[in-house]
């Protein structure tokens, strides 16, 4: 896979090829990345934080053949791994059979584009936490998240959170997740050596350095990115108002997507298309439709409005988003798996009727994906512009040194002079 899209990069773009090929592959530009977090069991993450402290205390409570049972154990994880903590966690490293320890409060995570979710952070519960890309999320990191390809998508290659993602698109496709900085305190950013420079060399003008700072740069492969077989790829403008334009969509973008992390607003409809309860949400709603006439959306016998149809429509791979959020709700509300089906095991603890937080979550993510489709007529108008030409090619990165990125730079960095609990109370240096 990476030697055809270093052939593509490395093409001319001559009359017989894809205009992909003069763009950029991300996986280039932002050299480092992870792949998606594997929790190994459904029970240590989900919409409501009190369920899940509900499962610990079931789970830490239980003797030993029943905890073995509600564990749900993997070849990666049973009661009785030894494990290290999670970077920037303060929760135990014995052995969970021996000493659970006190229930860790619960971190926010995204669970695909616009899903916030919760999760128990806890290495002892999680097959594959993925702990590099834990010991850079802080109050200055972001995260380039892939969607996945599919063939019915045709929205955006890529979203940003400000939150842990899990790196899986609403659909269950994984990417790969791309943090916009290399070491913590937001140092040392994950582009390829001597982007930045490149590009304020060719665009930078009498502009301000904040255009080409990396998060310009990562606004602008928001804005700009295209997705493909092979992973998103970037067009890059030999122009500087068209990178200018670029960047100021995908700073809005970003703004929009992490809901005003980073000193930004919260995200807001205009007065009188704000949408509002006009129905109380029953305690355990089971339906959701539209009323297009009404731009109403129907949560079982409550009643939200205006909601524009394009929040309603709005899908990522294929999956509405709307439908998919509400889906998982409901059916933890319910006390039932997402197929109706009663689960077993710790996923049948803490079922509770639907909390007032949802509800003001699903005002603020019907806003949310108003927002965002807004910007789709933008996204064309840039993407004419770039279509139009001219670029940076790979051919003129290849020649200023900018690509190929060295070998190094797709590892996670070194934190020296960092100390992380290991397994059984251990302490390494990282």
């Amino acid at each position: 896979m990476a030697a055809r899209r270093t052939a593509a990069a490395a093409s001319g773009g001559g009359t017989d090829s894809s205009p992909l090929d003069t763009f950029a592959p991300l996986d280039e530009l932002m050299p480092w990345s992870s792949r998606p977090l594997r929790t190994g069991r459904a029970w240590v993450s989900g919409p409501d934080p009190a369920a899940l402290r509900a499962r610990w205390e079931r789970l830490a409570s239980a003797e030993p053949a029943e905890q073995e049972r509600l564990f749900a154990s993997t070849r990666s994880r049973t009661p009785r791994t030894s494990v290290a903590a999670l970077p920037g966690q303060s929760t135990g490293t014995a052995r969970f059979a021996r000493s659970p320890g006190p229930c860790p409060d619960p971190v926010r995570i995204l669970h695909g584009p616009y899903d916030e979710q919760w999760l128990l952070p806890d290495h002892r519960l999680i097959d594959a936490a993925r702990p590099e890309l834990w010991r850079v999320a802080d109050g200055q990191q972001l995260f380039a998240v892939e969607h996945g390809t599919a063939p019915e998508d045709s929205g955006p290659a890529l979203s940003v959170t400000a939150l842990l993602p899990d790196g899986y698109s609403p659909a269950g496709r994984p990417g790969r997740i791309r943090p916009l900085f290399r070491r913590p305190g937001g140092t040392e950013p994950n582009l390829a050596p001597g982007l930045g420079e490149l590009l304020r060399g060719r665009l930078g003008g009498g502009a301000e350095p904040e255009a080409f700072a990396p998060e310009a740069v990562l606004a602008w492969v928001l804005a700009a990115a295209r997705p493909s077989p092979a992973g998103p790829r970037v067009p890059l403008p030999a122009e500087a108002e068209v990178w200018s334009a670029g960047v100021a969509l995908g700073r809005e973008l970003t703004r929009l997507q992490t809901r005003g992390a980073r000193g930004g607003e919260r995200p807001r409809l205009p007065g009188g298309r704000r949408p509002y309860v006009r129905a109380a949400l029953p305690a355990r709603p089971a339906e959701l439709s539209y009323d297009a006439g009404d731009e109403a959306l129907i949560v079982g016998g409550g009643r939200i409005a205006p909601v524009p149809a394009a929040a309603w429509e709005f899908t990522v791979g294929g999956v509405r988003v709307l439908e998919r959020w509400f889906g998982l709700r409901a059916a933890a509300a319910a006390g039932l798996r997402t197929d109706g089906e009663v689960p077993d095991g710790l996923d049948a603890v803490g079922a509770r009727d639907w909390p007032r937080a949802w509800t003001s979550e699903l005002l603020e993510l019907i806003t949310v994906l108003a927002l965002v489709d807004g910007a789709a007529g933008p996204r064309k108008e840039l993407a004419a512009r770039l279509d139009a030409g001219p670029l940076i090619g790979p051919a003129e990165l290849r020649a200023a040194g900018v690509l190929p990125v060295p070998a190094s730079a797709r590892r996670p960095a070194s934190v020296l002079g960092h100390q992380e609990e290991g397994p059984e109370g251990q302490f390494a240096l990282l």
